[in-house]
C-alpha cells in the first residue's frame, strides 16, 4: 500500500492518486470505438449548446420541446425549481468550462465576450443561494480558470479577469443571506435588495436543507482566493462549522432540514441523497482544495457513520439520526447516484462498485434512474430531469479501476439520451421514464456537468487541452484550481474554530490511499462483485405477493379495486354506510356515516376502507398517476416527439397492450364530439382528436367510435394548460356502464395538444402511437417486460379502471357523525370521512399565462430531418 502523509503534503496528491494510479484489467474497448464515443459526446453537445444559443439564448434555459428560452415570469411558475432562473443567462454561464474542456476554444472565448458584454447580476429578482451559488457563481469562477489557462498559454490576451469581478459581484450580492445569528444563510436571496424589507419579497424563511447550507466553501473559498477578500470564505466556513456542531452526537449524522435561526433539526431524516447530498462531497473537496486537516476528520467521521447505520449494500437507506437504526424510508433518490464516485475519492472502492452496479441495473430496467425508486428497484418517482450524477460515478470508477465495464456503462446512457431523450431542439427531461413522455425543460447542469463526464470517460489523455488533475470538480463540475490550496496565508481568512480545545483525533484520518494494484489483482474481481447485485435486482423485477398482517380484518372491498361505476362495488359502500354523491365539478364525494351501517362489523370496514382510501391517495399523490404517451411517428418526427397523455378509465387498456395503437390523426366534427359526428367517413379508421367539455368523455369517445374511429385524443380547451405544471387525472366514466366502450381514450393539456394540433396544420397527414410509454422505432410491437408494473404487456380491452387515487383529497371536518376530508390529515379513530374522487370532467386548471406559438417549432423539425436520418444511419 502507498503511504501518504496529507498534514504535510500538497492535498493535491490525493486526487492525483486516484486518478493517476490505476492499473488496466483488460483492453476490451479497442482505441477506435472509445474515440468514436468521444465524437459523439462532442456531436451531442453541439446539438445541445447551439440549440440553446440559436432558440434561448439569454433566456435562462432552453424550454427543448417548443424550441424557445424559458424565461421567468413569462412561462407558468414550477415553484421552487425556477429559483435557480435569474434572468443572467444561465445557462451559458453554467457551459462556460464545457466549452473549454471539449476544445471548443473559439466558442469559449465567444461566450465569455457575450456574459461580459450581456449578463446583468442586478436584477429585481429572488433566487435560492445554493442554486446561484454552485450554477453561476461556480460557472463563473470555472470560466474564469479556464480563461487565465488560455490566457498563459498565449490565446485569449484581451482577458482582464472580467469573469472574476463578475463573480465578486454576485458573491456581494449573495453575502446579505448570511445574515443569520446562526451564520446559515437563507435559502432565497433578491439580488438587488438581498434579504430585509419588503421590496426584498424574501427573507421570512426559517428552514433551509443540509445541502443547500454546506455547499457554499468551495465558491466562496475559492473566490476569496482569488480575489484576497476573506470575507467569503468566512462566512462559508461559519456555516459549516454550525452544522458540524448541530450534528446528533450520538450517530453522527446530519438531519436533512435545519432552522436557520435556533438550528434545531427540522427533518431528522439522514442520508446521502437529496437534502443531504453535498454537503459530505464538499468536506472531502474542502480538504483537498484548502489542505485543512479538520475538514477531512469530519468527513471520516460523518463517513463512518454513513457507512455503519445508511449503507446496506448495495442499498443507500434514510434513518432517522435519534434513532439510526430505524429505517425512515423504502425508497431511494436519484441524487445519491454522486455517492459512489465520492467513495471513489475516499478510497473505499468495493462499496463504489456495488452501489453503482445496483444503481445501473435499475438504470438498465426503465432506460434512466427514476426521480426516486423503491427497494425493489421499482418507480416511486417517474420524472428524470436529465441528471448526471451516475455519469459522474461511472467517470470516478473507471478512472480508478480502468475497468473497461465502466466504458460500457457510459455507451449505455450516451444511447439512451439518443434514443429516448434527444429532439429537434436539444434534449428533453423525461416526464416519465415508463413511458418516455417529455417534459419540456433541458436544465443548465446538463450541459455543465453530463457532457464533461462523458467526454472525460472516452477522452484519451492527448485530447485534453489541460492535465484536469491539477483541478477539483466542484458539485456542478466546475473546475477550481488545485495551485489555490497555496494561496498566500494572508489571503486565507483565519480558522473559525467552533471546536476550541478539541484535539484532531488521528483514529479519524485513513492516512493511506488504496493501491489499485493489489485491490484488484484477479481481473475478475469487480465482476464478482457485481453479479449477485444483477441477479438481485432481476429477481426483485416480477411483482412481489402481497402479503396482510396477521389479525387485520379485510373489508369486503378494497380502495384500489373501487371503480365509481360498478354497481356491485355501490352496493357494498351502501353496506359499509358509505354513500357516494356526485358533485357540480364532475367529481364525486364518498362519505361515510357509521350509524348508516348495516351492521358494526360493517361500519369497521367502511372505516378501514376510508383509512385505505386516504392512504392511496397520499402515496400516489407521491408515486404520480402513470401517464400514457402520445408519440408522434410520422415525418419529420418519426417518434422523437412523446407527448404526455393522461389515461381514461374505461376503452382500451394500453398498459395491457404490446403495440399500442396507430394511426393518422384528425379532427372531430364537432369538435367537442358531444353529438353525432358530421364527417365519419373521414375519422373512420383514423384517431379523432377532440376539445374537452361540454359533455362527459364516455359521451365522446362512444360518438368517434359508431363512426369507426380507432382511438380518440382529448385536448383541453383551458389555454395555457401544461403537463408540466398541471396534475395528471383519469378520465372516467358516466356513470353507466362503459363496457361498450373498446377504442383507447386519451387526454393532452392544451399545450401539449397544441403542439399536435400546430403538426397537423403544417403536415396535413400526422401519425402517433397511443401507448403505455413511448417506444422505440426497431422495438414497436415487440413484447417487453415492464419493471413498472412486474407484469409483461397484453392486449387486452379494459372497460373501467379503479378510480384515480391521485385525485383523492383528504382532511377532517367533524359534522355530526359524519367528516368531511380535505388534504393530507388522518382521520381520528372512529370518526366517519369523505374523499372526493374525479369520475368525469376534471375542473379546468387556472393558469395565468396563455399558449405560446410553436411555429419556430414546426420549422426546425424540418431542419433537423437530415440530423435524424444520419443519426439511424450511424446507429445511434
Amino acid at each position: 500500500m502507498w503511504m501518504l502523509h496529507f498534514a504535510t503534503m500538497l492535498p493535491a496528491f490525493l486526487l492525483l492518486f486516484f486518478m493517476g494510479t490505476s492499473i488496466s484489467l483488460s483492453e476490451s474497448m479497442s482505441r477506435d470505438e472509445k474515440h468514436k464515443l468521444r465524437n459523439q459526446v462532442l456531436e451531442m453537445f453541439d446539438h445541445a449548446y447551439q440549440n440553446y444559443m440559436d432558440h434561448a439564448y439569454p433566456a435562462d434555459e432552453l424550454m427543448p420541446l417548443t424550441c424557445r428560452g424559458r424565461v421567468r415570469g413569462l412561462e407558468p411558475s414550477r415553484g421552487d425549481i425556477d429559483d435557480a432562473l435569474g434572468k443572467f443567462s444561465l445557462t451559458l454561464i453554467d457551459t462556460l468550462d464545457t466549452l473549454a474542456l471539449l476544445n471548443k476554444t473559439v466558442e469559449f472565448e465567444e461566450a465569455v465576450r457575450r456574459v461580459v458584454a450581456d449578463v446583468r447580476l442586478d436584477n429585481d429578482i429572488v433566487v435560492s443561494v445554493f442554486e446561484t451559488n454552485i450554477r453561476v457563481l461556480g460557472g463563473l469562477l470555472g470560466g474564469h480558470s479556464m480563461a487565465v489557462m488560455l490566457k498563459e498559454s498565449g490565446q485569449m490576451v484581451w482577458y482582464q479577469d472580467e469573469l472574476l469581478h463578475m463573480a465578486k459581484d454576485l458573491g456581494l450580492r449573495l453575502l446579505p443571506a448570511f445574515n443569520t445569528s446562526s451564520g446559515l444563510p437563507y435559502p432565497r436571496v433578491n439580488l438587488r435588495y438581498g434579504v430585509r424589507g419588503p421590496e426584498t419579497r424574501t427573507g421570512t424563511e426559517t428552514d433551509t436543507c443540509t445541502a443547500c447550507a454546506g455547499t457554499i466553501i468551495l465558491e466562496f473559498a475559492a473566490l476569496s482566493r482569488f480575489t484576497g477578500d476573506p470575507t467569503f470564505e468566512a462566512h462559508a466556513r461559519r456555516a459549516l462549522d454550525f452544522l458540524w456542531e448541530k450534528r446528533q452526537r450520538n450517530s453522527n449524522l446530519v438531519g436533512t432540514t435545519i432552522n436557520i435561526h435556533s438550528g434545531e433539526w427540522v427533518r431528522r431524516d439522514s442520508g446521502v441523497g437529496a437534502g443531504i447530498d453535498s454537503y459530505y462531497e464538499y468536506l472531502m473537496k474542502a480538504y483537498i482544495l484548502l489542505g485543512d486537516d479538520r475538514f477531512l476528520q469530519r468527513f471520516n467521521t460523518h463517513y463512518a457513520s454513513i457507512m455503519k447505520y445508511i449503507s446496506q449494500p448495495p442499498l443507500l437507506l434514510d434513518v432517522h439520526i435519534h434513532k439510526p437504526l430505524l429505517p425512515a424510508r423504502t425508497w431511494m433518490d436519484s441524487l445519491l447516484a454522486f455517492f459512489p464516485g465520492l467513495q471513489v475519492l475516499k478510497g473505499d472502492i468495493r462499496p463504489a462498485i456495488e452501489t453503482h452496479e445496483m444503481l445501473y441495473q435499475v438504470t438498465k430496467k426503465h432506460n434512466f434512474l427514476p426521480e426516486a425508486f423503491t427497494t425493489d428497484f421499482r418507480v416511486h418517482w417517474a420524472q428524470h430531469p436529465l441528471r448526471p450524477e451516475f455519469a459522474e460515478s461511472t467517470y470516478f470508477l473507471y478512472k480508478a479501476t480502468r475497468d473497461p465495464y465502466y466504458l460500457e456503462v457510459g455507451r449505455t446512457i450516451l444511447e439512451n439520451l439518443n434514443r429516448f431523450a434527444r429532439v429537434p431542439c436539444g434534449f428533453a427531461a423525461m416526464k416519465d421514464v415508463r413511458t418516455g413522455s417529455h417534459e419540456d425543460r433541458m436544465d443548465s447542469f446538463f450541459l455543465a456537468e453530463m457532457f464533461k463526464y462523458l467526454f472525460l470517460l472516452f477522452a484519451e489523455e492527448e485530447d485534453l487541452p489541460f492535465n484536469v488533475e491539477d483541478y477539483v470538480f466542484t458539485t456542478e463540475a466546475h473546475l477550481l484550481p488545485l495551485s489555490l490550496s497555496t494561496a498566500s496565508n494572508s489571503k486565507a481568512p483565519p480558522l473559525v474554530n467552533n471546536m476550541a480545545g478539541e484535539e484532531l483525533d488521528d483514529s479519524n484520518f485513513e492516512w493511506t490511499c488504496p493501491n489499485t494494484r493489489l485491490l484488484f489483482p484477479d481481473p475478475a474481481f469487480p465482476r464478482n462483485l457485481r453479479e449477485p447485485i444483477r441477479s438481485a435486482v432481476d429477481k426483485s423485477c416480477p411483482r412481489p405477493t402481497t402479503h396482510r398482517e396477521p389479525g387485520m380484518g379485510r373489508p369486503p372491498l378494497r380502495a384500489q379495486d373501487f371503480m365509481a361505476n360498478n354497481p356491485e362495488h355501490l352496493e357494498l359502500l351502501r353496506r359499509m354506510g358509505v354513500s357516494l354523491i356526485h358533485l357540480k365539478d364532475g367529481r364525486v364525494q364518498l362519505v361515510q356515516h357509521a350509524t348508516q351501517a348495516v351492521s358494526a362489523v360493517a361500519a369497521e370496514d367502511g372505516m378501514r376502507f376510508m383509512q385505505e382510501m386516504m392512504e392511496l391517495s397520499s402515496q400516489q399523490q407521491k408515486e404520480q398517476l402513470p401517464p400514457r404517451a402520445v408519440q408522434i411517428v410520422s415525418h419529420p418526427f418519426f417518434g422523437r416527439v412523446v407527448l404526455t397523455a393522461g389515461p381514461a378509465q374505461f376503452g382500451m387498456d394500453l398498459s395491457k397492450s404490446s403495440s399500442g395503437v396507430r394511426g393518422f390523426v384528425t379532427i372531430a366534427e364537432p369538435y367537442n364530439g358531444c353529438s353525432e359526428l358530421s364527417n365519419g367517413e373521414i375519422v373512420a379508421g383514423r384517431i379523432a382528436l377532440l376539445q374537452r367539455g361540454q359533455c362527459m368523455f364516455a359521451e365522446k369517445a362512444r360518438h368517434i367510435q359508431k363512426a369507426g374511429a380507432i382511438g380518440g385524443i382529448v385536448i383541453d380547451d383551458n389555454e395555457g394548460s401544461s403537463s408540466d405544471t398541471a396534475p395528471l387525472f383519469q378520465m372516467a366514466g358516466d356513470g353507466r356502464n362503459t363496457d361498450d366502450v373498446t377504442l383507447p381514450l386519451l387526454f393532452l393539456f392544451h399545450k401539449e395538444g397544441n403542439i399536435l394540433l400546430e403538426a397537423l396544420k403544417e403536415y396535413r397527414e400526422v401519425e402517433v402511437l397511443l401507448s403505455d410509454k413511448a417506444r422505440d422505432r426497431g422495438m414497436v410491437g415487440a413484447e417487453e417486460e415492464d419493471c413498472s408494473t412486474g407484469e409483461k404487456d397484453q392486449t387486452s380491452p379494459a372497460s373501467s379502471e379503479p378510480v384515480d387515487q391521485s385525485q383523492v383529497t383528504t382532511q377532517e371536518q367533524r359534522t355530526d357523525d359524519s367528516v368531511v376530508a380535505q388534504e393530507s390529515v388522518q382521520p381520528a379513530e372512529g370518526l366517519g370521512s369523505y374523499v372526493s374522487v374525479d369520475v368525469g370532467e376534471e375542473p379546468a386548471v387556472d393558469e395565468d399565462s396563455s399558449s405560446q406559438s410553436v411555429d419556430s417549432l414546426m420549422a426546425d423539425w424540418q431542419e433537423d430531418l437530415e440530423a435524424f436520418k444520419q443519426m439511424e444511419k450511424d446507429e445511434l
